[in-house]
């Protein structure tokens, strides 16, 4: 799966095409989104599916979350490594451009830093991947490429700094981390329009995600109510058994004509501005407009607490661009 995201696809085909017809072929993937399943259509003949359920984490992971708004997140990032951390880290992102922007973040902040895309040809990818591996790199970002295959045992810590689509990405990013019966952590940053994903990920994962309190001068997190997205999730899940594939009318599909929130298609894009501090790192839509404008600050993380009709703030997924 990850083959074809990293642009094998067109290789993978001239391969087959040299191998001869009368042959027994054995496709094996992490996951079978519908990519990977027209790709088996092609060079497999009536094959035998074999599926494992998915595993769940190392038990040697430390698991925990931020609740924050996105221009809270470099803020994070700054306690955290203040706090110093003895041995490798990963900062996985769901884009390709945030991958970059925030590298780039960092080493103005004179973290050594690196990326890892698509993007990268493969001697500049092995480059990268040579030098995190022998310590001349102490904190890789990257995108989803390197949640799997790769086994390099002092990874101390991962951060997910945008919540991964699925729970099966969330097992393999964190994965990275705790090898070879060592002990790892793993911090996932939850934005609000992310809720939704990282509860069906708790979900998955049958346990509440410890979460942190917002380091000292970021201000208020936003609010993560168990009750409000568990009705929520029901709620879509019922939309997907109605026979309307997904959609529905009225006001059934969540709050977002009385939240605070507005959705946008344009990708956030990571901005600095040097006279400020770090904390002051804001993400724009697109629009001109700050996700900070459109805050509803009265939004505290309080997950034992029912929200009022009057403070429902919409989170409903906003899908990252991938790769």
């Amino acid at each position: 799966d990850r083959m074809l995201d990293m642009g094998f696809y067109d290789d993978i085909m001239q391969i087959c095409s040299f191998l001869p017809k009368e042959r027994q072929t054995l496709l094996f993937s992490a996951t079978m989104p519908p990519k990977i399943r027209q790709l088996a259509r092609q060079i497999l003949h009536e094959p035998e599916e074999v599926s494992i359920a998915i595993s769940k984490p190392n038990e040697s992971i430390r698991q925990s979350a931020y609740i924050c708004y996105e221009p809270q997140k470099m803020g994070i990032i700054n306690a955290i490594f203040s706090q110093g951390v003895k041995g490798k880290t990963i900062i996985f992102s769901s884009s390709k451009l945030k991958v970059k922007q925030l590298t780039t973040a960092l080493r103005r902040r004179n973290y050594n830093a690196r990326a890892m895309h698509s993007d990268l040809d493969q001697p500049q990818r092995e480059e990268v991947m040579l030098d995190y591996k022998n310590g001349k790199i102490d904190i890789l970002v990257a995108t989803d490429i390197v949640s799997r295959g790769i086994d390099i045992t002092d990874i101390v810590l991962v951060i997910n700094y945008d919540v991964p689509h699925d729970p099966e990405d969330y097992i393999h990013r964190i994965g990275r981390t705790a090898r070879a019966n060592a002990e790892g952590e793993a911090i996932t940053f939850v934005s609000v329009d992310d809720q939704d994903r990282f509860y069906r990920i708790e979900k998955f994962l049958e346990r509440e995600v410890p979460k942190m309190p917002l380091p000292e001068g970021l201000g208020e997190a936003p609010e993560y109510d168990i009750m409000s997205l568990d009705r929520r999730s029901s709620r879509k899940g019922s939309r997907g058994r109605s026979g309307k594939n997904g959609r529905s009318s009225g006001n059934a599909g969540g709050d977002r004509r009385k939240g605070n929130f507005r959705r946008s298609k344009s990708p956030a894009v990571i901005t600095e501005h040097p006279e400020r501090t770090s904390t002051d790192t804001h993400w724009h839509t697109g629009e001109g407009e700050t996700d900070s404008k459109k805050r509803n600050n009265n939004h505290r993380y309080n997950h034992r607490r029912r929200p009022s009709d009057n403070n429902n703030g919409s989170s409903t997924d906003t899908p990252s661009k991938t790769e």
